[in-house]
């Protein structure tokens, strides 16, 4: 089988890797370099349980799905590619730094509980037990052991020579202008180079799935979002474990490397980084770690998340024979991989949409309109 993927971000990468491994003929097209995208201006986060939020019941099922998949997954991809990904067990720490902060806090635990996740409050003394430069003022905070990271810089070089190692053929540079589709069904990949035809194609596309012409216009939009990274001493950070505090999240690498994030702007694919955004992160990791202040800034960068209409994927079957979506993953694309490449890739081996993603599909947003 002649298999085309558009977007070299995780989702295609990982995608590609395990449709070579399993004797598919792969070729995939990245319009910049492959995983120059969301996935590198992510932060790593694997928060399937601190993230639960009434109303998403059928991405909670997904998310927590995939989180089970990540240890495997990660082995895989280290063995598979002979790099380590920097995958991470410490857990996740959610602080409250006033009283409003601990009663908003304790409302989401009970009701995080009440899906099943495995959460612990702690008091003040305890979360400083645990990470002792969280500010002196704490109110309380909430723990999540299976609430892990992974380098996501890390991440995709290692899903790229997976890919590679197991036959596919990358091709960075390479804007797909159109995908041309012939009696209901999608042929062929068009480039500046000419087309290139295929027996399935998957649009793996990220914030730019949206502008690939050939087909009814995709809802997938780009969620800007500025970052920066300052510099701790690694052998002794002032972090161990993933922080989210009010309004910010704090990850720390094992190089030392304090990542802070993140915004969430509807600006297009406006990259600037403005005084406003950057102070609002600052502020925030400030006021959870006050160390903070005398790190240096070593980086700084936006980038876009893919949203969709309701923030959730876009998975499987587009409507068109032969084109299937592995797209909008807003802002759980690291969490979501592992799951997202075995149902996208179990879908197009066998044929049928695996049991995983159909609530996931195109048809939902058809089916909102005609009930509206």
């Amino acid at each position: 089988m002649r298999v085309g993927i558009i977007g070299g971000g995780v989702i295609g990468l990982g995608i590609g890797w395990r449709l070579a491994q399993a004797g598919c003929a792969v070729t995939l097209f990245e319009r910049d370099r492959a995983g120059s995208g969301a996935s590198h201006a992510a932060a790593g986060m694997l928060a399937a349980g601190i993230e639960t939020e009434p109303g998403e019941r059928d991405l909670f099922t997904l998310n927590h799905q995939s989180q089970a998949l990540w240890p495997d997954f990660a082995a895989d991809v280290q063995a598979a590619s002979g790099l380590d990904i920097g995958y991470r067990t410490e857990g996740t720490l959610r602080i409250a730094l006033t009283r409003d902060d601990a009663a908003k806090l304790r409302h989401e635990l009970a009701f995080q509980q009440s899906m099943g996740v495995a959460l612990e409050w702690l008091t003040p003394a305890q979360a400083r037990e645990r990470e002792p430069y969280l500010d002196a003022k704490l109110a309380g905070a909430v723990f999540s052991p299976a609430d892990h990271q992974v380098d996501n810089r890390k991440l995709a070089p290692a899903l790229a020579a997976a890919f590679s190692k197991a036959g596919g053929v990358l091709r960075e540079g390479q804007k797909i202008e159109r995908i041309e589709i012939e009696a209901g069904r999608a042929r062929a990949l068009r480039t500046a180079s000419g087309l290139h035809e295929f027996d399935v194609i998957v649009l793996a596309a990220g914030a730019w799935s949206g502008l690939i012409e050939g087909f009814p216009p995709l809802p997938v939009r780009p969620v800007k979002g500025q970052m920066l990274a300052l510099q701790m001493n690694p052998a002794a950070p002032l972090a161990h474990h993933v922080i989210w505090a009010p309004g910010v999240y704090i990850v720390p690498r094992a190089d030392g490397r304090l990542v802070i994030g993140a915004t969430v702007e509807e600006r297009g694919f406006d990259g600037a980084l403005t005084a406003g955004g950057l102070l609002a992160l600052l502020d925030g990791a400030w006021r959870a770690l006050p160390g903070i202040e005398e790190l240096p800034v070593i980086e700084t960068w936006a980038g876009f998340r893919p949203g969709s209409r309701d923030d959730a994927p876009i998975l499987g079957a587009s409507g068109i024979d032969g084109l299937i979506f592995a797209t909008g993953h807003h802002r759980n694309g690291i969490l979501l991989t592992p799951v997202t490449v075995a149902a996208v890739t179990e879908t197009i081996l066998s044929g049928v949409s695996d049991p995983r993603i159909l609530a996931f599909s195109m048809t939902r947003f058809q089916k909102r309109q005609q009930a509206a």
